[in-house]
């Protein structure tokens, strides 16, 4: 007897088939719509990346634009600076020279006064020397009746220049 000729056999081929189409058309239909089902979930997570990384691609962008801004303004600064600093530099300069100028006249005046002054004490010292040597030179050739002619004199002289 051949396998193929007893019923075992074919109630097995035909559990096998049975189960065969069970597979086929009860899991496999529930396999494809799982395999969907996961397809589309990936294809939403690689559109969502997509939209991720071009809005992380914007936001790079504009914080590399934020930083070229932030460096731009921060020379703007330190030019500015700069021309505040030789501004300030410039004036400070002109000041010191101002007060320099100022100290300087003030203390020239200050050397002519005192040279003035020293002139003026010497001429006084010079002038009461020679009243004193005048007055040792008439005491001793002046005689008293010379004395009176010379005050008459002096007193006609100063007559003459107050009329």
């Amino acid at each position: 007897m051949s396998v193929f000729a007893t019923p075992d056999f074919w109630v097995a081929v035909s559990f096998f088939l049975f189960l065969g189409l069970i597979f086929y058309f009860g899991v496999h239909k529930k396999l494809a719509a799982a395999l969907d089902s996961r397809s589309a979930r990936i294809a939403k997570e690689l559109d969502e990346a997509k939209r991720l990384r071009e809005e992380a691609a914007k936001v790079l962008a504009d914080y590399r634009r934020k930083q070229g801004d932030a460096v731009k303004e921060a020379q703007d600064i330190i030019t500015l600076a700069s021309k505040e600093a030789e501004i300030l530099a410039a004036e400070t300069r002109r000041s010191m020279k101002e007060h320099f100028d100022r100290r300087m006249k003030l203390a020239e005046e200050k050397i002519a006064r005192a040279e003035a002054e020293a002139l003026r004490d010497v001429q006084a010292a010079a002038a009461d020397a020679a009243v004193a040597a005048a007055e040792i030179v008439i005491a001793a050739k002046l005689t008293p009746a010379e004395a009176d002619k010379l005050v008459k004199q002096g007193i006609d002289a100063l007559k003459s220049k107050l009329n």
